[in-house]
């Protein structure tokens, strides 16, 4: 990635995180010099001359920019791992201000029973892994994986995995005997095998998808997603419920990948 891109993506982020254009754009600039002035920092940056005082102002309340009171001023930013955990400080209020306001917030529950057959979609890897680990935290008796891709065998996963095998039977089932191992070599108080469901792979499927996770916990609910291997964005669906169709179906089509399996 080019200094150019890494700007323009540190700006992205710290848009997302709440600063306003020029701020973003006043703080990266300041990240790269000693220190600067209003007139340095605007040519660094292409931020309007007045509007860098106005940046740097609001910079400064939030513990992110220095100011030097000389004529004329200097500015510089504060060390990058204070300024990460000013960030991370407010990033985390915001989100503990957001829970408390939602926990507030009166339910307007529908008449309508719920059912015990439930199923759910769901986008974004981030959202898909928070789940699963929420699956997985919450089993009592069994947990059931098959993983087709090795890139979601990811630090977290082996954490959460590795946690639950001292009280659940684990089975692990892998697209590949490479994956395999690898996951052997990550888990090693889980149960792992070859899956035998070759359709894991997704190779010349028409869909162009291939399965991600197939995830079976205490025989009643189910994650399956799938990944677009173009751009490696996920997708997944998700159901409860013992008599849920898509359990049974589930729990069928991992019966084929268990029989007969080469685990260790």
């Amino acid at each position: 990635m080019s200094t150019g891109d890494s700007q323009e993506d540190a700006i992205d982020v710290l848009q997302q995180l709440g600063l306003k254009e020029y701020e973003a754009k006043c703080f990266v600039g300041l990240t790269r010099v000693s220190t600067g002035t209003a007139k340095q920092l605007s040519e660094i940056t292409d931020v309007p001359r007045t509007r860098v005082y106005d940046a740097v102002r609001v910079l400064e309340a939030q513990g992110l920019v220095e100011v030097q009171h000389s004529s004329p001023q200097r500015f510089r930013a504060v060390p990058l791992v204070e300024a990460t955990e000013t960030l991370r400080a407010q990033y985390q209020n915001r989100i503990d201000r957001l829970t408390n306001a939602l926990e507030r917030t009166d339910r307007i529950d529908s008449d309508e029973q719920g059912s015990v057959q439930e199923v759910w979609a769901m986008s974004g890897t981030e959202g898909i892994a928070n789940r699963t680990h929420k699956l997985i935290d919450d089993a009592d008796d069994e947990i059931v994986l098959v993983l087709g891709d090795d890139s979601l065998l990811t630090d977290r996963f082996v954490d959460d995995l590795n946690a639950r095998a001292e009280d659940v039977d684990v089975l692990i089932g892998a697209a590949t005997e490479s994956l395999r191992q690898q996951v052997r070599a990550a888990v090693p108080s889980a149960t792992t095998f070859v899956s035998g469901l070759e359709w894991l792979r997704g190779e010349n499927t028409a869909e162009n998808l291939a399965i991600g996770r197939l995830l079976l916990v205490d025989r009643s609910s189910i994650l399956v997603s799938t990944i677009v291997p173009a751009t490696g964005e996920e997708h997944a669906i998700f159901g409860s419920g013992f008599q849920n169709g898509l359990i049974v179906i589930s729990r069928r089509l991992l019966s084929q990948g268990l029989l007969g399996r080469d685990s260790e």
